[in-house]
């Protein structure tokens, strides 16, 4: 039994540290008192610590006894809060999804002696892994992942329900898009180049660009063609368009009766309620990864899992806390057991490329009725 040390009590981070309390002791923190109170209240096994990872002295000196440390918190204190783990060096699980290079700390963490496996959720996360196990198999040429997490009762106008922070959800609205085209990094507005495709169980879903191949653009550059899209149901994207457009994702401040405001916090504050899924709300994760190359005998293949998961009554545990949070803490039992010890920081797709790592996932996920489909 390890000792485990999980930042952040958010819908993924209680449902990591309630999955990681079945083998492990573990102690979960948070800034808000409200949400240690309902992780405690759901699962007395475990301990609860208010922490503010802002506070740097704080943060260190309370990890420092920790076996392992899992990082879930906002996207915006990720990078920095992954630094000051190395900086302590502590082995660290991260699923804080920052929009900084992650592989930038690399050199920082093989100088610390530290572990660090990064962007251990979804997508990115189990897509990278599935990447990262084909490449050992095929020469390929095409890697494309196409990946939603959605509301089951579609509301008007917006028809989506945000399982984390609005705030990160309107950053992937407003962060430009990279994919890879014929060898080429393409950059692209976000929320462009929709299509209109079908997934068994929900029928059809819009397709747009989205800037999720991140590390995969640096660690597997001989793949001439990548893209990662996100999925919503058709008719979301004009309405995200139409604010997008008419400025209120803008965070150049205009002045309202005397009053400097920003736009962008208006709209979050506006859409928070909105968009704000439920602790008990019925949704649901949807994602395709096909991978296409060529064998050791010159032949063309194409590779397609599918992934379809709903929100879990029995354990009141949204879809997207459980295949976003059971990857992560699949990678944190796969390194306690001992099967990945390399030094460095570790996007997914390069500890999947092991048969070994790849196994324990599909196996781990499989035992929680995560279920990706090979075909």
């Amino acid at each position: 039994m390890s000792n485990i040390i999980v930042l952040g009590a958010g819908m993924v981070g209680s449902a990591m540290a309630i999955d990681l309390s079945k083998k492990h002791k573990v102690t979960v923190t948070d800034l808000s008192e409200d949400r240690l109170k309902f992780v405690k209240n759901k699962c007395g096994d475990l301990t609860t610590l208010q922490l503010d990872v802002t506070d740097i002295a704080q943060l260190q000196s309370t990890i420092k006894s920790f076996d392992l440390v899992i990082c879930a918190v906002p996207g915006f204190l990720g990078f920095e809060t992954l630094r000051r783990i190395i900086e302590a060096e502590k082995n660290v699980i991260d699923i804080s999804f920052f929009p900084e290079n992650s592989l930038e700390l690399d050199a920082y963490a093989k100088e610390k002696g530290v572990t660090a496996i990064v962007d251990c959720g979804v997508a990115p996360g189990m897509d990278n892994i599935i990447l990262g196990y084909y490449n050992e198999k095929l020469k390929l040429n095409f890697f494309e992942c196409l990946v939603g997490g959605l509301p089951k009762v579609k509301k008007w106008p917006f028809l989506y329900k945000a399982p984390f922070s609005p705030m990160d959800v309107i950053e992937e609205y407003t962060r430009p898009a990279r994919y890879v085209e014929n060898g080429h990094v393409i950059v692209r507005e976000p929320l462009t180049d929709s299509e209109f495709l079908e997934f068994e169980h929900i029928g059809t879903l819009e397709s747009f660009n989205s800037d999720g191949l991140r590390s995969i653009i640096f660690t597997m550059p001989h793949i001439k063609n990548m893209k990662e899209k996100t999925l919503r149901y058709p008719g979301h994207v004009e309405y995200v368009r139409v604010l997008k457009e008419t400025g209120f994702f803008s965070t150049e401040k205009i002045n309202v009766k005397g009053q400097e405001v920003s736009p962008l916090d208006f709209t979050s504050k506006i859409l928070f309620k909105e968009w704000k899924l439920g602790e008990t709300e019925p949704e649901l994760t949807v994602m395709r990864v096909t991978v296409k190359g060529t064998n050791d005998k010159g032949v063309e293949e194409t590779v397609v899992y599918n992934l379809y998961d709903e929100y879990d009554p029995k354990t009141q545990t949204s879809s997207m806390a459980r295949t976003t949070g059971y990857t992560a803490t699949a990678a944190a039992n796969l390194f306690l057991e001992g099967l990945f010890t390399e030094k460095g920081v570790f996007p997914p797709e390069l500890i999947g490329k092991h048969e070994v790592v790849f196994n324990y996932f599909m196996n781990y996920l499989k035992e929680r009725n995560i279920h990706y489909v090979k075909s």
